[in-house]
């Protein structure tokens, strides 16, 4: 909008006694911005104070690489850091800088807005909680060594798409986060079990029955009621896969899998400690089962059950319990 447009505005509500909103309205402003420009002229009909930009658009884009910069080396600057940057970034490039600015050791949070409006790619969003150890082992290196043994296996076994398999693990709460409800004050919503489910997929996207880890000491064949036919079921006390139960679950498997050393699969799956024991090493091998572990901490990117099959999973069984 013009400068003109505004005084228009704000002569419209300082002479004429018409609401701040009315006028927003009638000038197509926002409501605002004119009562911010009414704030500053003091009640009166007076000239409005035209906002001149801090930073020139190279330095703005210079700022906007730095915040870019910072967010892909995992070191993602908060509102309040990136208003600390522009204030030592204007006395460094020495500005004439607001009052504000100097008491607050800072930029204001309008400079801040104006700032994230111009340059329309600056979003504010909840990091993810992610470990060193994840952020740097996710590499090309790690990933093409990956590729190339799978590559390998391929060319060696010549296997079929229906017998390259993936396994993985999630936790299925018992009872799930529908929000917040209305309810009498003072009450506590009852907290559910966690459930440890294990499944197996081929390339094809054929599913194996999966394997559950109840919470407790002794399994009960009850336990599996309305579970899909030929699951497994067992027992621990914490509801985790242990390295005793998972060559118990592997077993499971192969069981369903129809591989023989005559016919060979593929078996891709990360390297949990629950999963390193001789036991199903020996047992994969007489199978005639070859076992391609994940490179450590890429599971979030490389595992096809975490990626695009638990997530969805999740979702619809959150609603059918609804």
């Amino acid at each position: 909008f013009s400068q003109s447009v505004v005084q228009a505005a704000v002569n419209e509500v300082t002479c004429n006694k018409v609401s701040i909103r009315s006028a927003a309205k009638k000038y197509n402003l926002d409501r605002s911005t004119l009562q911010r420009y009414v704030k500053r002229s003091g009640g009166k009909a007076a000239s409005v104070r035209k906002c001149s930009m801090i930073f020139s658009v190279d330095e703005e884009n210079a700022l906007k690489q730095y915040i870019t910069t910072s967010s892909k080396l995992f070191y993602g600057l908060t509102k309040q850091k990136a208003r600390k940057l522009a204030f030592e970034y204007a006395q460094f490039k020495e500005k004439d800088i607001p009052s504000s600015w100097q008491n607050n050791k800072m930029a204001g949070e309008d400079w801040l807005k104006g700032f994230r409006r111009r340059q329309g790619s600056i979003s504010l969003r909840s990091p993810e909680s992610t470990s060193l150890a994840r952020a740097m082992a996710f590499n090309q290196h790690n990933v093409s060594e990956l590729f190339v043994k799978l590559k390998e296996l391929y060319t060696r076994n010549n296997v079929p798409a229906q017998r390259v398999w993936n396994l993985d693990e999630t936790g299925v709460n018992t009872v799930q986060n529908g929000g917040k409800v209305l309810c009498k004050t003072g009450s506590k919503q009852v907290r559910g079990v966690n459930v440890t489910m294990c499944c197996c997929i081929n390339a094809l996207g054929h599913c194996l029955p999966p394997a559950y880890i109840f919470p407790r000491v002794n399994f009960k064949s009850h336990m599996l009621k309305g579970a899909p036919s030929g699951s497994l079921g067992l027992a621990n006390s914490s509801g985790w896969m242990k390295d005793t139960l998972f060559p118990t679950v592997l077993q499971h498997f192969i069981s369903h899998m129809n591989v023989s050393c005559a016919n060979p699969g593929i078996l891709t799956m990360d390297n949990h400690s629950s999963h390193l024991s001789i036991m199903y090493i020996e047992l994969a091998r007489k199978s005639g089962l070859s076992i391609l572990t994940f490179p450590p901490h890429c599971s979030h990117r490389l595992q096809p059950l975490d990626v695009c099959v638990f997530g969805p999973f999740k979702r619809f069984y959150g609603s059918f319990c609804d």
